[in-house]
């Protein structure tokens, strides 16, 4: 097959007192995630498409929160390795598309810094790398600013 085609979802408790990291930078906020790692939801729904469209499992298979070796670990770091998997398939990232849901913060401010930041770590060009943001009208656990949740989607091809 030459092309691939991979969905990854993420969702992480808010709490008052902890950072939030989104898409690989650090947004000033009064929450932040609750996670044994740095709790990028964003990276980690992307890491988890890119393994997924290779069939390679998915990020606690490579990088489980149950090791010390990952706590409080830079999701930077993790997006980098699930990249280094997919290339050691002979495969390289085409696009990725990602949503956040989320009440607050408001986020378009920080999309274009997300997307320039991942696109580096990533080595693609930063057209191949989108981040949305939108709320849930106030409904479910986003709305009432519980937890933030991330779906990606990223299409991979054969080198």
């Amino acid at each position: 097959m030459d092309f691939r085609i991979g969905h990854g979802f993420d969702v992480h408790a808010l709490a008052e007192g902890e950072t939030l990291w989104l898409g690989g930078i650090l947004i000033p906020h009064f929450k932040g995630t609750i996670a044994h790692s740095d709790g990028d939801v964003v990276i980690h729904a992307i890491c988890d498409a890119m393994l997924g469209a290779l069939k390679l499992r998915d990020i606690g298979t490579h990088f489980p929160d149950t090791s010390l070796d990952f706590k409080n670990i830079d999701s930077k770091i993790l997006l980098k390795k699930s990249y280094d998997l997919v290339k050691e398939k002979g495969y390289e990232i085409v696009n990725i598309d990602s949503t956040i849901s989320a009440q607050q913060p408001k986020l378009k401010p920080f999309i274009p810094e997300m997307e320039n930041v991942m696109a580096k770590v990533l080595g693609v060009n930063v057209d191949c790398v989108s981040v949305k943001a939108t709320t849930t009208e106030k409904l479910g656990f986003e709305g009432r600013e519980e937890g933030i949740s991330v779906n990606a989607v990223v299409l991979l091809k054969k080198l």
